[in-house]
């Protein structure tokens, strides 16, 4: 069987990967988004499409009549999510919903995984394992538990292979630098650029997260969308934090600079959790992954990158 997988919200930052990631398992891949990729493989056909136009949706998904659909399709920063609620919900739950309403309808239902997150959970200053409590403090992960929500309607009315995970802080070389690993990463290569001393400017440097690299999710994406059971929905991380002041420290040690830092406080969210770090024993026990690179390394590659470009 053609094993043909379609990747919504292929254009930002994880599409390249998540597709790279597959065609080196041996699938076709499509990508579409609304927006063109800044570039794309010859491995790659693409199609642009409207994700809260739901015949648009519709219409594409008949037309590749995919074996895999992923959405990574969102508004994916809280800070975003803050100031456009509205927007976070649309794109977020009704896209969602066109995705579920057109596959559904296929002769030959495909898999669907959505991508949610560790927003979803309720504070708490322990690792956070599929079991715990979930209470999000802002739009976006209350965007996210309701994509779930539906996700689990559509497994019980319709008999849909849907599979959902909750992704942890993920980076890499091509995220945007409003995301704050690729904005130290950068400011710091800039400072260094020039051979002179240099002030960084940042928001709270005290919360502690879990952050993976990107190439580790997407092999983690591609692992349990291959698995037939889709009963669990899975944690994907480092199962590691560290607070944002010692990465930060990492990334300044590798500038031969003097490089000062200031608190910025226009930089601060409304309610930022103090702690996120994600238990993945979960995947670990029932799909085999577990993360390969160390997010310094990660690191190293993005300071790297942005001494170079």
């Amino acid at each position: 069987m053609d094993k043909k997988v379609l990747i919504f919200g292929y254009s930002g930052f994880v599409g390249p990967y998540l597709a790279k990631e597959f065609i080196n398992n041996g699938y076709n891949v499509v990508g579409t988004d609304i927006i063109e990729p800044i570039s794309k493989g010859d491995s790659i056909t693409f199609f642009k499409s409207d994700l809260l136009d739901f015949n648009q949706v519709e219409c594409l998904i008949n037309r590749i009549n995919p074996t895999m659909i992923i959405n990574l399709a969102a508004i994916s920063s809280v800070g975003l999510s803050w100031k456009m609620p509205q927007r976070t919900m649309q794109v977020n739950v009704i896209g969602t919903l066109n995705i579920l309403e057109a596959a559904r309808k296929l002769e030959n239902m495909p898999k669907v995984m959505f991508v949610g997150s560790s927003e979803e959970y309720a504070s708490s200053d322990k690792p956070l394992n599929e079991k715990s409590n979930l209470d999000s403090n802002n739009p976006y992960g209350i965007s996210k538990l309701t994509q779930e929500k539906y996700a689990e309607l559509y497994k019980k009315q319709f008999g849909m292979k849907i599979y959902c995970v909750r992704a942890f802080n993920h980076t890499g070389i091509g995220q945007k630098d409003t995301f704050v690993l690729p904005s130290f990463c950068k400011q710091v290569a800039e400072i260094d650029k020039t051979g002179k001393p240099g002030l960084i400017k940042v928001g709270n440097l005290e919360v502690i997260r879990d952050f993976s690299d990107v190439r580790d999710i997407v092999r983690g994406y591609r692992m349990i969308i291959e698995n037939d059971n889709n009963e669990y929905i899975f944690n994907i991380g480092s199962g590691k934090s560290y607070s944002l002041k010692e990465l930060l420290e990492y990334i300044i040690s590798l500038s031969s600079n003097n490089i000062k830092i200031e608190i910025d406080s226009e930089r601060y969210r409304p309610i930022d959790t103090p702690i996120i770090q994600s238990d993945i024993s979960c995947i670990k026990n029932i799909i085999g992954w577990y993360p390969q690179i160390d997010i310094k390394d990660t690191l190293k590659e993005m300071f790297e990158y942005y001494k170079s470009n």
